[in-house]
């Protein structure tokens, strides 16, 4: 990463326009990206551009606003699949998001192969996104959940996961980047480890697909799932990858129209993936707007995004381990740009809204994360995502905005 020239963050801040406003009077400085990320000029004009110019339907008109649509959108879709990697674009099932993603596999992946007796895997560190679709789908096969610990500092214990994959696991599902602790898990070797126990694996990637080159053919998983808001892209939009043979076995999730063959009242047949899990007019502009967005980000560079944000990530850290009563949550050797910390005798709730007087955004709360609070032992945090248009200059007035907050709420 070192060999790597990072980007100016100066540079590309004029691409985001919500970066020049101001907050309660003051400059804004936005460090909650892994919320939702901000989206630049280019991805608001190419969806102001097809409103304006292209709206239509997808595959169901063969007039040219209908052309120009169906092709704006497919096209996301062959963007996406070289951002991800994929051998195919027909690999890559748009969903709403993350969470529409992993409910997909839950039902129509798991669902049918779960019996009493059998396990799902996860780790102590998973968003509720990667928790509750697979509770849901334990609750109605007699199937159960079984979690890998991490250690104090956030890190997954490998070998304990390693031993957890018994035959009883039929899915592993775990996070490329915890949206907490910042920590990337080494999932190549999680997802080599399920191979050879011969479980499938799905890797929660919404906060990697933002801040880190992508290789699902390298990384070896059978499901890989993304969120388009966190990646400078808009809210609605997301992506399943999966193994073209998954594909093709599970059944429809949802049904309607776009994802059939031929419809009568004896019975249906469905499309092809990804389309027979693409019920419904889908979010057009969203998935132009994604598209533009993985257009951005790849003209920047995904390695130096990362090592961007790893150089912040270090000044940040140090700086805010100079701050007396101050505890950061996460301190994994390899992480992303994020800081989840508290401060001694005061509320993340409480922290967050002074910072916010102060002109600094950081989320609060537990972050759709209860059971790593619950490991902690602390009710909520309060977090500092950086991304690649935040500045040092911008580091050093959050934490004069903490000191000042500090003393205020001391």
């Amino acid at each position: 990463m070192n060999s790597i020239q990072p980007l100016d963050p100066q540079a590309v801040r004029p691409d985001f326009p919500v970066l020049a406003r101001q907050v309660h009077g003051k400059p804004l400085i936005y460090l909650d990206s892994a919320n939702t990320g901000q989206k630049p000029l280019a991805v608001i004009h190419a969806m102001d551009r097809f409103l304006r110019e292209s709206n239509a339907n997808v595959a169901r008109a063969v007039h040219q606003l209908g052309e120009e649509a169906t092709s704006a959108y497919e096209g996301a879709r062959d963007k996406l699949a070289e951002f991800m990697g994929a051998n195919h674009r027909d690999e890559l099932v748009f969903t709403s998001g993350t969470t529409h993603a992993i409910n997909l596999v839950a039902y129509s992946f798991a669902m049918p192969r779960l019996e009493p007796g059998d396990t799902i895997l996860v780790t102590q560190m998973e968003h509720h996104a990667n928790i509750v679709p697979w509770q849901l789908a334990c609750e109605r096969t007699g199937a159960t959940l079984k979690v890998a610990p991490i250690t104090e500092s956030g890190e997954l214990i490998v070998d304990k996961f390693i031993d957890l994959l018994t035959p009883d696991v039929k899915l592993a599902a775990f996070t490329h980047v915890s949206n907490v602790l910042g920590t990337i898990n080494p999932v190549r070797a999680l997802a080599r480890a399920c191979r050879k126990h011969g479980i499938p694996s799905l890797i929660d990637g919404s906060q990697a697909a933002p801040h880190l080159p992508l290789d699902v053919k390298a990384i070896g998983c059978d499901f890989y799932v993304i969120t388009g808001h966190k990646m400078a892209g808009p809210t609605g939009t997301g992506v399943l990858w999966a193994r073209k043979e998954h594909l093709q076995s599970m059944p429809p999730f949802f049904g309607g129209g776009d994802m059939i063959r031929k419809v009568s009242f004896s019975g249906t047949t469905y499309a092809d993936p990804p389309h027979k899990f693409e019920a419904g007019t889908p979010n057009i502009c969203g998935f132009v707007g994604l598209g533009a967005a993985v257009d951005y980000l790849s003209s920047l560079g995904m390695a130096r995004i990362e090592a961007t944000e790893h150089a912040l990530l270090e000044y940040a850290t140090a700086a805010l381990q100079q701050v007396p009563g101050l505890r950061i949550f996460g301190q994994a050797a390899h992480k992303a740009a994020v800081i989840s910390f508290l401060i001694d005798g005061t509320q993340s709730h409480d922290l967050a809204t002074m910072l916010d007087l102060q002109g600094v955004a950081v989320r609060s709360g537990h972050h759709c994360a209860h059971p790593l609070m619950d490991f902690y032992g602390v009710p909520a945090t309060a977090r500092a995502s950086l991304a690649f248009y935040n500045t040092r200059e911008e580091i050093d007035r959050f934490v004069e905005a903490i000191e000042k907050v500090r003393g205020m709420l001391a």
